[in-house]
């Protein structure tokens, strides 16, 4: 019997390589970045065509490449940061395993221009499919130039599993935010189709965390700071009114690179214990320095997951630097033994001064539901299919209450925004923010849209950042037709000259956050399904907001026109049935 394995050629050892490491456009964009960091690069460029499917070009001015350097870049764990074993474990630069450069030309089309510091000529290199077409000198400048086009031409099966560009180029922005965020010393550009999308400075980490995303989350940050013999830690957390629903702005830097740990990232939840709202995640940029023998990043072909020595001293770190920070600038109680109490209201206002003129508020969960099932995301609210368009009479587990059009009705409102409401030998407890919701999605359920339109007097200014900025051109479109004008200035301010009627002006800026926080919206329908359904829920009443008999009265006589739906149309329980025989047993 003849033998049968044999060694793989080393086309197809790479394209297998590069199914690890070349997911998408954006593995591209992170590896060569970080190469250009790793040249000691001052500025870089980042080129974009097509989301990156058709080209991602990297300029850098780093230090350069001679011209067997430039050959042997592009060979399987050809590196120049291992020279031993030892060398494994104290990595310090970005790229290491030398399988980068050689999957990417695997699988595009690739052009290198380099040239080093101080040399009279660079060269340049094509290599097509991991074929090398031809290297020869070349007049260029100092620094190195990647070009990747057309990336799986040859393989068009992994091509055609590519996504469409918002979501693709959404991915090239957080990679490139995640270097970016790691050395404000560095100068980045970003360009996409020929328009500019950054345009980053040189400065401080606070002044690159809003280059990035925004002078608006600038009020909200508390820088965050810790110094031992063996880490650094430092940062920054936004306060609770900086806390999303969707994750975004969390990012954790272990010597300056970007890893993910949802173990610390529930260090930094447990600090805002209390604080916080249910479903929302806090914002963070942090930066932990550690001796790199202490940390493992050799475990993920991404290189985003990172193994510490001592994971639970780090987690304490994590956690209780941050509660101290948030107790020092009065988001969090912290106790001070050696304060008079006395001062304690002096010290209130003074810090309220000095944070912008305005004291600190902490957001409370005002809609505490003690029988709410879990909490629908925004993506997922995005698919429920049934906001919109389904018979809310369908709804299963009807309660016909008024079988008789005369009825005594017996109704008592809770401390906690719940009614108890008895009839016959039913007792129930009734959500009237729920039930208020029901009423206006029938009652808006046949209107197209909301397309009448008010002029304000004087217009609103909504400053976003890059990211919402893109999200807000997917979406342009379909605004004046919801009633919206709206026109984009320069500084990434968005001038609002006129809102939809029943609109108020002191709901626009939230309203407009909540549409720019998903990341994406595939289709039409998709966007209208979420735009109405954050129009219901800015226009329903919550539970607390009923406070008069009269009212919930009204409302009943609404929702028994409704056939008295049990849900909402996520799922929601709009009352529940109390079991008085079992409440009997109690006494």
């Amino acid at each position: 019997m003849s033998d049968i394995i044999q060694l793989l050629p080393d086309h197809v050892a790479n394209q297998i390589a590069a199914g690890e490491v070349v997911q998408r456009p954006a593995s591209i964009v992170k590896e060569l970045l970080e190469n250009a960091i790793d040249a000691e690069a001052t500025k870089v460029e980042l080129i974009v065509r097509d989301a990156g499917k058709n080209l991602v070009q990297v300029v850098d001015n780093g230090l350069g490449m001679s011209e067997t350097d430039a050959r042997m870049a592009f060979e399987r764990h050809a590196t120049s940061k291992i020279r031993s074993t030892e060398d494994i474990f104290k990595i310090a630069s970005k790229g290491f395993r030398g399988e980068a450069l050689a999957s990417i030309a695997a699988v595009a089309q690739v052009e290198l221009r380099t040239k080093k510091k101080g040399a009279i000529s660079g060269t340049t290199i094509y290599i097509e499919g991991g074929a090398l077409q031809f290297q020869e000198p070349v007049q260029t400048a100092e620094g190195s130039s990647f070009s990747v086009k057309n990336l799986f031409y040859n393989l068009p099966a992994r091509r055609k599993f590519l996504k469409n560009n918002n979501i693709e180029f959404r991915h090239i922005i957080d990679e490139f935010q995640r270097v970016a965020l790691a050395h404000p010393d560095v100068e980045f550009d970003l360009y996409h189709d020929d328009e500019v999308v950054f345009r980053l400075r040189k400065g401080a980490q606070m002044q690159r965390i809003v280059e990035i995303f925004g002078r608006k989350l600038q009020p909200l940050l508390i820088p965050i700071k810790e110094e031992m013999d063996w880490v650094s830690f430092h940062g920054y957390v936004a306060k609770p009114e900086g806390a999303k629903k969707a994750r975004g702005e969390q990012f954790f830097f272990v010597n300056n690179r970007f890893f993910k740990s949802p173990y610390l990232s529930k260090a930094v939840q447990d600090a805002f214990e209390g604080l916080l709202l249910p479903g929302h995640i806090p914002s963070f940029f942090l930066f932990l320095e550690i001796d790199p023998e202490k940390i493992d990043i050799n475990i993920h072909p991404q290189k985003t997951e990172v193994k510490f020595e001592d994971e639970p001293l780090i987690y304490a770190l994590v956690r209780s630097t941050i509660k101290k920070s948030l107790g020092i600038y009065n988001v969090a109680p912290s106790l001070d033994f050696e304060r008079d109490p006395q001062m304690d209201s002096f010290f209130q206002k003074s810090s309220g001064s000095a944070m912008n003129g305005r004291q600190n508020q902490i957001s409370v969960d005002r809609d505490f539901n003690p029988f709410r099932e879990e909490k629908t995301t925004p993506a997922e609210l995005i698919n429920l299919q049934e906001i919109y368009g389904q018979n809310l009479q369908a709804q299963p587990s009807k309660i016909n209450l008024f079988e008789d059009e005369d009825f005594e009705e017996d109704l008592m409102r809770l401390p906690n925004g719940y009614w108890i409401f008895n009839k016959g030998e039913k007792t129930l407890m009734l959500d009237p923010g729920r039930m208020h919701r029901i009423i206006i999605i029938e009652r808006d359920k046949d209107k197209k849209s909301n397309s009448e339109s008010r002029a304000l007097l004087f217009s609103l200014e909504y400053h976003m950042n890059e990211i919402e900025k893109n999200k807000y051109r997917s979406i342009k479109k379909f605004l004046p037709g919801l009633g919206y004008q709206m026109t984009l200035a320069q500084g990434n301010v968005l001038r609002i000259e006129a809102i939809p009627e029943g609109m108020k002006e002191t709901q626009v800026i939230k309203f407009l956050e909540n549409l720019f926080e998903i990341l994406d919206y595939r289709t039409e329908d998709e966007f209208l399904k979420f735009y109405r359904y954050q129009w219901t829920k800015m226009n329903a009443k919550s539970r607390f907001d009923f406070i008069y008999k009269y009212e919930m009265e009204e409302l009943i006589k609404d929702y028994t026109a409704l056939d008295f739906p049990a849900y909402t149309p996520n799922g929601k329980k709009c009352y529940i049935e109390l079991p008085l025989d079992e409440l009997k047993n109690k006494f």
